[in-house]
């Protein structure tokens, strides 16, 4: 079986085991969702829909980042980690929209890739959420998941994510980063993956390297 083919069977199994599957992170519009995704990098979703809710109270606009008082952003910030340097990156990020972007949150990765703090991981997840394009976002549990079923060799995320776009169809891409991630969190996990109970074990290298036909519990 080739990759295509695998990659498709692949994500009509995880499509209705997470019917669901979507963007944890808490937003109402571009600019919210592209501070979120900045400040989720090494911290959990749920702890960072829990520092915006109360941020995005206060921060409504890219000149409410870019004339912030520093100290007044980090404090604003300080459960997430590193928010020292995210905060500069907020302010840095957003203050470039203002001269660059006309006060607008760009819509290429191009240009979101050219803002502080921003590589394609989280341009990719702006574009496919906020924008509605088509955009596959390879974040951990996306590299583990793919790397695991052998749709890549690759260790590095760019590459990851070309030899994914490669393979998968365009108007699934954001969808896939949703699945591969749905799916990182319950079954493939980085330490103690649940093989015995994972819906698609059958096209996993993974399993069958790891424990081949004598199914122990991983």
């Amino acid at each position: 079986m080739d990759r295509t083919e695998k990659a498709k069977k692949v994500l009509d199994i995880l499509e209705k085991e997470f019917p669901d599957a979507a963007t944890a992170l808490e937003f109402s519009n571009p600019l919210e969702l592209l501070i979120a995704t900045i400040l989720s990098a090494q911290t959990t979703d749920k702890l960072v829909n829990k520092v915006t809710k109360e941020l995005f109270k206060r921060y409504r606009r890219p000149e409410d980042y870019a004339d912030a008082d520093l100290k007044e952003l980090e404090t604003s910030i300080i459960p997430v980690n590193f928010y020292r340097n995210k905060a500069k990156s907020l302010k840095g990020c957003c203050k470039k929209i203002l001269e660059e972007f006309g006060g607008r949150v760009p819509d290429t990765v191009e240009a979101l890739t050219q803002l502080p703090g921003v590589g394609r991981k989280t341009a990719n997840i702006v574009l496919g959420n906020a924008f509605g394009k088509d955009a596959l976002a390879v974040d951990t549990h996306v590299k583990r998941v793919a790397r695991r079923l052998g749709l890549t060799d690759s260790d590095d995320p760019d590459e990851i994510e070309k030899d994914l776009t490669r393979i998968i169809p365009k108007n699934r891409w954001t969808k896939t980063t949703h699945l591969f991630i749905s799916h990182g969190r319950k079954t493939c996990k980085a330490i103690n993956p649940l093989c015995e109970t994972c819906p698609i074990q059958d096209y996993s290298v993974y399993y069958k390297t790891q424990y081949g036909k004598k199914k122990v519990k991983a």
